[in-house]
């Protein structure tokens, strides 16, 4: 199909649409308010459900309940929505139900403001309600991205019968640019087997969100780690840009990684062999692929719109093999690409080739409105 100049928020409602979602909850925050808006006339247009809930813990148990029928069902929010349903997600977990949740963040912490964040990143990929589960975080940087990987999140989910998020920023959501939508996909007939359509003519079917005994309870968290151990070796997906002969590698995830993209190569223009690495999920974390990274690499620069999240992430796959700086923009502030180059350009005046494996690093001079962390 051709491009069309799409918004963020519309164009991955329409791509949920086509992907076959049968029913969406939600309620209004902004910035993913689009993003509903356009579900509560497409969705009735197809004969589809569309409800806008009392709030979003309203939403999410009405996610849990169509997911329980075998239906696939949706929400959006934004950050302090999405604390919210925490709750509820963590009763999906336990019932293994597939569902959807796309989180357009804000700033924070408590209501913040309106303007682009990433700092929601412990809240989806360590958190997401309580307990030992672990949704599967999708991070696009582009409205293409969005729209390609909603269709991914849903598949995901009905394979492993878990949460997936797809976690961007109020940037991507609010953005407008060329991007392609798929065909309208042809919708499954009948339900999962597993699903609560009613049992005349066949065993019942339960679907249980707790273990009173202690025993019962471990056994299926043990069969819980199992899964989140399959995904985790099967679903890792990442970007590159310049790392074959890079010597520093920039990490950053959504927007951050796109701005940093070119600082990259502007950096590269410079005589700096910089590269890029974006995370894209962000659980399963390609800790791996870092390590890998990590045997050549001089030094890292992780970049967020948080005040430091991710690199966490980010320090433990590196394992001290090189030293990891981190630039990050709070309260909706987005990193500028000549600032990302100044960090750059710092790390390669400040590591060598013979810098001694796992030193610590002096302070960079923090560049203005920026946070440095050792």
């Amino acid at each position: 199909m051709a491009k069309q100049l799409l918004k963020g928020n519309e164009a991955i409602a329409e791509a949920a649409v086509r992907a076959g979602v049968d029913a969406y909850f939600g309620y209004p925050i902004t910035p993913q308010t689009e993003l509903l808006e356009y579900m509560s006339k497409r969705m009735p247009e197809l004969g589809r459900a569309f409800v806008q809930a009392e709030s979003e813990l309203g939403a999410i148990n009405m996610v849990y309940g169509a997911a329980c029928a075998g239906k696939r069902a949706m929400t959006s929010s934004s950050s302090p929505g999405v604390s919210l349903m925490q709750e509820g997600l963590s009763y999906i977990a336990a019932a293994e139900v597939p569902i959807v949740l796309v989180d357009v963040m804000r700033g924070g912490p408590g209501l913040g403001n309106i303007a682009p964040s990433q700092s929601d990143y412990f809240q989806m990929v360590k958190s997401a309600g309580h307990g030992d589960f672990k949704p599967i975080v999708l991070a696009p940087a582009s409205v293409q991205e969005a729209i390609d990987m909603i269709g991914l999140a849903f598949d995901l989910a009905d394979k492993y019968r878990t949460v997936v998020t797809l976690l961007l920023d109020g940037t991507i959501g609010q953005m407008m640019e060329p991007a392609e939508l798929p065909p309208m996909s042809v919708k499954r007939s009948g339900a999962p087997g597993w699903a609560l359509t009613g049992a005349s003519g066949r065993p019942k079917n339960g679907i249980i969100p707790f273990r009173m005994q202690a025993d019962d309870l471990e056994a299926f968290n043990l069969q819980l780690q199992q899964k989140l151990a399959l995904i985790a070796h099967t679903e890792v997906r990442y970007h590159e840009q310049s790392v074959e002969d890079a010597e520093l590698i920039v990490v950053g995830f959504g927007t951050a990684g796109r701005i940093a993209q070119t600082a990259v190569k502007m950096a590269r223009r410079q005589g700096i062999k910089a590269g890029l690495f974006r995370p894209i999920t962000l659980w399963p974390f390609p800790e791996r692929r870092l390590s890998q990274l990590a045997d050549d690499a001089r030094g890292f620069l992780v970049v967020e719109m948080n005040a430091g999240q991710m690199v966490e992430d980010v320090r433990l796959a590196v394992g001290g093999q090189a030293p990891v700086k981190f630039l990050g923009r709070m309260g909706g502030s987005l990193p500028m690409p000549d600032e990302i180059l100044s960090a750059i350009v710092k790390l390669d005046q400040t590591t060598t080739p013979a810098h001694p494996v796992g030193a610590i690093e002096g302070p960079m001079t923090p560049l203005k409105h920026f946070v440095s962390i050792n």
